[in-house]
């Protein structure tokens, strides 16, 4: 059953057009990521789905709510941890959750209940009446969380949850997030780390200059891919010396068969092994230097770099 239904969204502000034509669903019980480089669009179609921008045309449903129309309907039925966190510093994380859960109208005993549960599922309870000021920064994302899923939400939104915390909060935060998503609970997951999302996502988009240029199961946008691998070679000055490489490279291999990344000469190949020593031989032959090889297998951030030319981070 579809959750969430997202048709041609279009967003622009002034003469800029951010969003354009954005399209893509997410099934109920399913944990959907969306991947997208800098300034691609992401954060602002999130904005869009949680009814915090109104789109300059397209439709949004979540089940038969109408976000456009009525957005603070559908609000109650969404949770959201943005990238900031959203905490009163001052205040005890038990103080913050009641304070949020009001917020969702819940109240009284059924408040001090939902609290509890929270504190338990996200591992604070021992520090539930401790200041959030004295929080490491995976604990307050951990609260940030807490808040999101006090009303038991149908649709949980995660905008870069784990961005610069301790790994073992890291590891917390991604398995509370398993575990909500296996009792039901729809997600939305966007991150910078490629292994968070092939590891939480059952299908993912990728949202690049506003569109959605591709979406799927990991193994549907592998198949984008046609297997290929990555041969990364680590070269030193490769802006001086791209003209002559790409001159070399042309008669071997096609333009969407290798991109330069950084300091990288990055060529994509079925049987990278058959290629290697030639593609070495070439790239020196103009006087490069080659300082490392590495050959990747494919994966989701090399679908995203042969999909986008660019490295998620970017």
């Amino acid at each position: 059953m579809e959750l969430l239904n997202v048709q041609h969204l279009r967003k622009s502000f002034g003469q800029l057009e951010a969003v354009k034509g954005v399209t893509f669903s997410v099934k109920k019980g399913e944990s959907f990521g969306l991947l997208g480089p800098n300034g691609a669009g992401k954060s602002t179609t999130i904005n869009m789905i949680t009814g915090l921008f109104p789109p300059t045309s397209g439709s949004i449903f979540l089940h038969d709510i109408d976000v456009v129309k009525q957005p603070k309907q559908a609000q109650k039925r969404i949770g959201v941890v943005p990238q900031e966190i959203a905490l009163y510093q001052e205040m005890s994380a038990w103080e913050n959750l009641k304070f949020w859960g009001r917020i969702y109208g819940l109240n009284g005993s059924q408040l001090t209940r939902k609290v509890e549960e929270v504190l338990e599922i996200i591992g604070l309870s021992d520090r539930a009446k401790d200041k959030v000021s004295t929080f490491s920064g995976g604990m307050k994302r951990r609260v940030n969380i807490g808040a999101a899923i006090l009303h038991n939400p149908e649709l949980l939104i995660m905008d870069e949850p784990t961005v610069g915390i301790d790994p073992q909060s890291r590891n917390h935060i991604l398995e509370t997030v398993k575990q909500l998503n296996e009792e039901g609970m729809t997600v939305i997951y966007t991150s910078h780390y490629m292994e968070e999302v092939e590891y939480l996502c059952e299908r993912i988009g990728i949202i690049d200059h506003g569109v959605v240029i591709a979406s799927g199961t990991l193994k549907e946008l592998r198949e984008k891919m046609e297997d290929r691998s990555r041969i990364k070679l680590t070269i030193d000055g490769v802006k001086e010396n791209a003209a002559d490489i790409n001159k070399v490279l042309a008669g071997h291999f096609s333009e969407k068969e290798f991109q330069f990344q950084d300091n990288q000469l990055i060529v994509f190949h079925k049987e990278p092994q058959l290629v290697l020593s030639e593609l070495v031989h070439s790239v020196t032959e103009t006087g490069t230097r080659i300082t490392s090889v590495d050959i990747v297998e494919p994966n989701l951030e090399s679908v995203f770099l042969h999909l986008t030319g660019r490295n998620l981070r970017d």
